[in-house]
């Protein structure tokens, strides 16, 4: 039978798609997003922009002190050994204890580490880079805790048919934040570097408040009796989980692979001057069109989220972030180079949050913290390995090889992962992944 806008209709009267006779999603918009979820965005956008804009201010604030690049490494790896320490516990408090509480608990010790931060700022004498590192290694600590917490409370509150324009919402709040932190900070370290650790310490208060709003979830919580060896039981369970799930294995495998052989933004300053010939501003301007394409994208995820087809559209987005990468090893105009940035951080956008919805929503919600948190160590650190690795290459090979050798490389992880992973290629609708509670 046909409806008045002649498209068909099935027996109990439900609108079917002209084209190839599937369903009409009667998707709900942005509007019907719970008030709740705002409140969570509202958070998480706070704890980013607080997180990105401490991170520039700590970088300027240890250069300006040592001069030393050695020490901006160091920076990063006191952020991730408490990450990758403390991850497997981490995921088990998740799982365990209300979301809510264990994220306020984590955001709370980050307010407390930023003033402490601030307090150092103030006078160069307060103390030297060691009590630097030590504060940054409790942030990174809290950090452990805050990931798979932070990372779980949008799927357990979207209700079915929201997920994917929560996760797309998340997206465009961490983006955000990315662009908009790093410029205040640089305006507000140029006028009184504690200043803004103290802001950072305020937006770490504010995300506190926010997540109190935030209303609970019945969600099933992990009921094993506490305890350390139990707490090592729970995390091995989650990571056996991950890797008898083969959409879960596959979604963390083919992003793990294809961020390790495309690390090829970390190369940017190097590309301008040896390919581009342009200056630092210029360079600032390519590292910007990251955040801008992200963004872009993100926001019209938000607005129009994927619905059918999600593996292979996961599979091609990958693909095309490699054909980019090659794209801006081969060229030597600016302009090209500028196109090629923002198509491959567009795809970049696409394929996290595809999987940053595949993970959670394919997880069972007692193992979402621990499975996350797994997640986190191998995404985290696939990012530091990829930025070595392209690194490496270039010292070896030379820059132009390194940065088209990795989107080469890209492309192989997606010619391998389209046969080892047919249960992730095949995924139509996000819906049908939703494992029982």
């Amino acid at each position: 039978m046909s409806s008045t806008d002649g498209s068909s209709l099935d027996d109990a009267g439900n609108p079917f798609d002209d084209v190839d006779g599937a369903l009409v999603d009667q998707q709900p918009s942005v509007r019907d997003v719970p008030r709740g979820i705002w409140v969570l965005i509202g958070a998480l956008f706070s704890s980013s922009f607080a997180s990105r804009a401490q991170l520039v201010a700590l970088g300027l604030l240890v250069y300006r002190r040592t001069g030393n690049e050695l020490d901006l490494g160091l920076l990063g790896l006191a952020e991730f050994a408490p990450l990758f320490v403390l991850s497997p516990l981490s995921g088990t408090v998740a799982d365990r204890y209300d979301r809510r509480t264990v994220y306020g608990i984590g955001l709370a010790v980050e307010a407390a580490a930023s003033a402490g931060l601030a307090w150092l700022a103030l006078d160069d004498d307060a103390g030297g880079i060691a009590s630097i590192m030590m504060l940054v290694l409790v942030f990174g600590a809290a950090r452990a805790f805050i990931a798979p917490a932070g990372r779980a409370l949008p799927i357990d509150l979207a209700p079915s048919g929201l997920v994917e324009r929560v996760v797309a919402l998340r997206s465009v709040a961490f983006q955000s934040a990315g662009i908009v932190g790093p410029i205040v900070a640089g305006f507000i370290f140029s006028w009184k570097p504690a200043a803004t650790f103290m802001l950072a310490s305020v937006a770490y208060a504010l995300a506190i408040v926010l997540v109190r709003l935030v209303p609970g979830s019945e969600v099933r919580r992990l009921d094993t009796v506490p305890g350390a060896r139990q707490a090592l039981r729970d995390a091995i369970d989650g990571l056996r989980f991950m890797r008898r799930s083969p959409v879960v294995f596959g979604a963390i495998t083919l992003d793990l692979f294809a961020v390790l052989f495309g690390g090829a933004v970390a190369l940017l300053p190097a590309i301008g001057e040896q390919r581009l010939g342009v200056d630092e501003r210029a360079v600032g301007a390519l590292y910007s069109t990251i955040g801008v394409g992200a963004l872009i994208t993100a926001s019209i995820l938000a607005v129009r989220p994927i619905q059918r087809h999600v593996g292979r559209v996961l599979f091609a987005v990958v693909a095309v972030f490699g054909a980019a990468t090659m794209v801006l090893g081969l060229t030597s105009s600016y302009v090209v180079a500028v196109g090629a940035v923002l198509v491959l951080s567009a795809a970049d956008a696409v394929s996290v949050f595809i999987r940053a919805t595949i993970v959670p929503l394919a997880t069972p919600e007692n193992m979402r913290g621990r499975v996350l948190a797994v997640e986190n160590i191998f995404i985290g650190g696939s990012n530091e390995l990829g930025a070595m690795e392209s690194g490496l290459t270039a010292a070896w090979w030379g820059l132009v090889p390194a940065v088209v050798v990795g989107g080469v490389g890209t492309l192989a992880v997606v010619a391998v992962g389209i046969v080892a992973f047919p249960a992730l290629r095949t995924i139509d609708r996000f819906e049908e992944l939703r494992a029982s509670p």
